[in-house]
């Protein structure tokens, strides 16, 4: 470095210095070194936990627009499951008509009229995302499939549902019901 630009001192506190011993001045110099590093740590330990408030912020922020997602997504999880009930009694209500009576020109059109309801309710269950599970004639699947009692069979594989005695249902990703089944078993 030039003597250009080298800094100048003030003659003030050079002659205020003058008269201390070298050694004295090295401590001092070394103890304000040793402060100045404590306080650069303390700086880079500040920063470091700014970053991790940061991400800590950025997560919870994500995660509570996730939560909110799921609420709308799932909000009528409660009511479908309610309703499931209904969609059972009219199917079972269409199932117990025998085919004289369906025929006949006096119950034709309410027979028509629960069909036209059961449909409607189809629809409106697709248009918020629950879906009847496939059951009968697949393997007995423990994350949607409740398996209520076993019944021997030599013509089918064991573990295969044989029977759906109440439908299941999703709710988009959710199982909102699981399927009640019969299962096949190997005969004694």
């Amino acid at each position: 470095m030039s003597d250009d630009n080298k800094p100048q001192a003030d003659p003030a506190v050079e002659a205020e210095l003058a008269g201390v011993p070298e050694e004295l001045l090295e401590k001092e110099t070394d103890k304000l070194g040793e402060a100045l590093d404590r306080l650069r740590d303390d700086l880079d330990l500040a920063k470091q936990e700014v970053l991790y408030a940061k991400a800590e912020t950025q997560n919870v922020r994500r995660r509570l627009e996730k939560d909110i997602a799921d609420a709308r997504a799932y909000a009528a999880t409660g009511f479908a499951r309610d309703i499931l009930s209904v969609s059972d009694n009219l199917s079972r209500a269409l199932d117990v008509i025998p085919q004289e009576l369906r025929e006949d020109e006096r119950l034709k059109s309410l027979i028509a009229g629960i069909e036209a309801t059961g449909r409607e309710l189809d629809k409106v269950f697709g248009l918020h995302g629950i879906t009847r599970i496939a059951a009968t004639g697949l393997p007995l699947d423990p994350n949607q499939h409740q398996a209520m009692l076993e019944v021997p069979s030599n013509d089918t594989e064991p573990g295969t549902v044989l029977q759906e005695l109440q439908a299941g249902y999703m709710i988009k990703e959710r199982l909102l019901r699981p399927a009640m089944v019969a299962v096949a078993k190997k005969p004694d």
